[in-house]
């Protein structure tokens, strides 16, 4: 199974930007589809975007399209450029990892999850 370790949340005033990176260990390299997701208190996750690494392709959710850009650093890492952030971006962000080519956005179609990393965006 593929580990996965998030990086880059903190607090930020509205408005403002950071970078979310996801580290990816312990897989053969084969297709697999990337995304992020994010989760307020009380709440079930919710798809943010998702890469799919054997062309790049991208899908958004509505809510950050145009906001946000999620690209591959490196062959093992992900980041989640998130910019002109809002209070409502403020959550806590999961990297998940999926062998296949489809750019799911179901929590339920993901294999692997990292720990999670807290945003905040202050108004």
């Amino acid at each position: 199974q593929v580990q996965l370790v998030e990086s880059g949340g903190g607090l930020v005033q509205a408005g403002g930007s950071l970078r979310l990176s996801c580290a990816a260990s312990g897989r053969t390299f084969s297709s697999y589809t990337m995304g992020w997701f994010r989760q307020y208190p009380g709440k079930e996750r919710e798809f943010v975007a998702a890469i799919r690494e054997s062309d790049d392709s991208t899908y958004y959710a509505d809510s950050v399209k145009g906001r946000f850009t999620i690209s591959r650093d490196n062959a093992n890492t992900v980041i989640l450029q998130m910019s002109s952030l809002k209070p409502e971006d403020t959550a806590v962000y999961y990297c998940a990892a999926r062998r296949g080519i489809v750019l799911f956005t179901t929590t339920d179609k993901y294999d692997s999850w990292g720990q999670g990393t807290r945003v905040t965006v202050s108004s």
